[in-house]
C-alpha cells in the first residue's frame, strides 16, 4: 500500500495499474467520442430495420433499436463508471470505514467531473495514508457499541476488562441497522487482519447460528460456486425481541484492543506531573516548558458553537487556553464581546495580531471575576488536568452563566471527576482532533453555574 501513496502525485511508479491521468485521458477521449458512438448506433439500428422491411413497408412489429439512448445518458454512465473504477482498481473499498462507504456510495450517486484533482480529492487520504484509515474505520465502529471502546486509557496494549461482547438491536431483519451494524464489525476487524471482507454467506450462517470461529467451506449451490471463509473469531446469541449480543474470541479480542490503542495512541502531558493522578493531593499551576497544544480544528469549531451562535450578540466570553484563537475568531463573527487566557507568548501574539484581548498567563494562576455570560474552552486533554481548568473556569460565569468544554472521552466515561456538576455530555465524532495531532475520542461538556 505504501507505494500507492505516489500514485495520485504523478511520479512514474512501476505500481501494475494506471495512474489517474491516464484514466483520465481515457475518460476524456471516450466522452469525446460519445456522439460518434450515438450516431453510429442510430446508424446500425437504421440498418437494421431495413433488413427486416420490404421498400420501407412496416410489417407491423416493433423493432426498438435504443430510441431510449440519450447523450446525457450515456455521459451519466461513463461517468460513473470512471469514479467506480478508480475505487476498484485500487481497492479502496477494502481500506475505507463503513462511514467513507456510505459517503462514496452517495457521491458515485451524483460525483463530480472526473479529474485528477478531484480524485484526489475524493481519494487522496486513503491512499496516503491507507493504514491510518483502516484503524479509523474500526474506531468509527467499535466507538459506538459500548463506552469502553471510546476510550484511549482502557485501550491501551494489554489492558484488562475489554467487553467481550456487544449488544445489537434489531439484527433480524433484512437491511435492518443492527445487520449492517453487524457487517461494519466483521469488515473493520477483516480490513484490520488483512482478511477479505464478509460474504453474504458468512453473514446468512451467523445469523442462523454458526459461529465463525474457525475457517469454514461453503458447498456450492445453483447460485454460487463452493468458498472456503477465513476464522472471523465471532459468534451470535440471538433474542426474541430481535436483538443479538455478538461475542468475540480472545484473539479478536486482542486485535480490536492492538488496532485502538495504535490508533488512539498516548496522549502527552502538559504538565509536569508525569502522572496526573496526584494532582488531587497536590494542586500545581505550573507549566511544564513542553507545552502539549491540541489546537481545535475549523470543524469542531463550527459544530461546538452550532447552538450557541445565536445568542451570543453582546454577550461577553471567556476562552481560556485560548491558543491560536479560533474560538474567539468565531465568536467574535457572532457578536460576542471575547476574551482569551494564554500563557504561550506566541500563540498569545497571534491572537493580539488579530485584534483579540489575551491575558498573557497561566489559566490556573487567573483571578475569578464571575462577570462572563459564557466560557467556551479546549483545557488540556492529559490525565486528570482538566478537571481543575474546568472548576476554576466555572468562578468566571455570572449566576446561571454557561460553561462548554471540549474533553477527552475520558472525563465522561472514565474518569468521574465532573460528576458532582452534572454536565450535558455530548460526543464528538471519531477522529476530530486528528489533524492537530491525536486521535483520542472527545466530547462536549455543557455545565451551568447555580444560580
Amino acid at each position: 500500500m505504501t507505494a500507492q501513496a505516489h500514485i495520485f502525485t504523478g511520479t512514474e511508479i512501476s505500481t501494475g495499474r494506471r495512474r489517474p491521468s491516464e484514466i483520465v485521458a481515457e475518460y476524456d477521449a471516450k466522452r469525446a467520442a460519445l456522439a460518434d458512438a450515438l450516431a453510429a448506433f442510430e446508424d446500425a439500428g437504421s440498418a437494421l430495420k431495413a433488413a427486416a422491411t420490404i421498400g420501407g413497408t412496416w410489417g407491423n412489429v416493433t423493432l426498438d433499436t435504443g430510441r431510449g439512448i440519450y447523450p446525457s445518458l450515456l455521459e451519466k454512465s461513463l461517468l460513473q463508471s470512471a469514479w467506480r473504477h478508480v475505487y476498484e482498481l485500487y481497492g479502496l473499498e477494502q481500506i475505507a470505514s463503513a462511514s467513507a462507504k456510505r459517503a462514496y456510495e452517495q457521491m458515485f450517486s451524483a460525483p463530480p467531473p472526473f479529474t485528477v484533482e478531484n480524485i484526489r480529492e475524493q481519494f487522496g487520504e486513503l491512499v496516503s495514508d491507507p493504514w491510518g484509515s483502516v484503524l479509523r474505520g474500526l474506531a468509527e465502529v467499535f466507538s459506538g457499541l459500548d463506552p469502553a471502546f471510546r476510550s484511549h486509557e482502557k485501550m491501551k496494549i494489554g489492558v484488562k476488562g475489554l467487553p467481550k461482547r456487544v449488544i445489537l438491536d434489531n439484527v433480524a431483519g433484512y437491511g435492518s441497522w443492527g445487520r449492517d451494524r453487524l457487517r461494519d464489525i466483521l469488515n473493520a476487524l477483516a480490513a484490520y487482519q488483512g482478511k477479505p471482507l464478509v460474504e453474504y454467506r458468512e453473514m446468512e450462517a451467523l445469523l442462523n447460528g454458526q459461529g465463525l470461529l474457525d475457517s469454514w467451506t461453503a458447498p456450492k449451490d445453483m447460485h454460487r460456486e463452493e468458498a472456503t471463509f477465513p476464522a472471523r473469531g465471532v459468534w451470535l446469541k440471538r433474542f426474541q425481541n430481535g436483538n443479538g449480543h455478538l461475542y468475540f474470541s480472545p484473539e479478536a479480542l486482542a486485535d480490536i484492543n492492538r488496532a485502538l490503542a495504535e490508533y488512539y495512541g498516548e496522549v502527552l502531558p502538559d504538565c509536569p506531573d508525569d502522572d496526573a493522578r496526584p494532582t488531587r493531593q497536590r494542586a500545581s499551576t505550573a507549566v511544564s516548558k513542553d507545552l502539549q497544544y491540541y489546537p481545535t480544528p475549523a470543524a469542531v469549531v463550527d459544530r461546538v458553537l452550532a447552538d450557541l451562535r445565536y445568542r451570543m450578540p453582546g454577550q461577553r466570553v471567556l476562552e481560556p487556553s485560548c491558543g491560536c484563537g479560533r474560538f474567539m475568531d468565531a465568536l467574535r463573527a457572532a457578536g460576542a464581546d471575547v476574551i482569551g487566557c494564554e500563557v504561550d507568548p506566541v500563540r498569545a501574539a497571534l491572537c493580539e495580531a488579530k485584534g483579540h484581548r489575551v491575558m498573557r498567563m497561566n489559566f490556573l494562576e487567573t483571578v475569578p471575576t464571575a462577570d462572563f455570560d459564557q466560557v467556551v474552552m479546549n483545557p488540556p486533554f492529559y490525565g486528570l488536568h482538566y478537571a481543575k481548568h474546568v472548576r476554576h473556569a466555572l468562578k468566571f460565569l455570572k449566576p446561571g452563566g454557561r460553561l462548554t468544554a471540549i474533553l477527552p472521552a475520558s472525563a465522561r466515561y472514565d474518569h468521574g471527576e465532573l460528576d458532582d456538576l452534572r454536565p450535558h455530555w455530548d460526543d464528538l465524532p471519531v477522529g476530530s482532533f486528528s489533524e492537530s495531532g491525536t486521535n483520542i475520542n472527545t466530547v462536549v461538556a455543557t455545565i451551568r453555574r447555580s444560580a
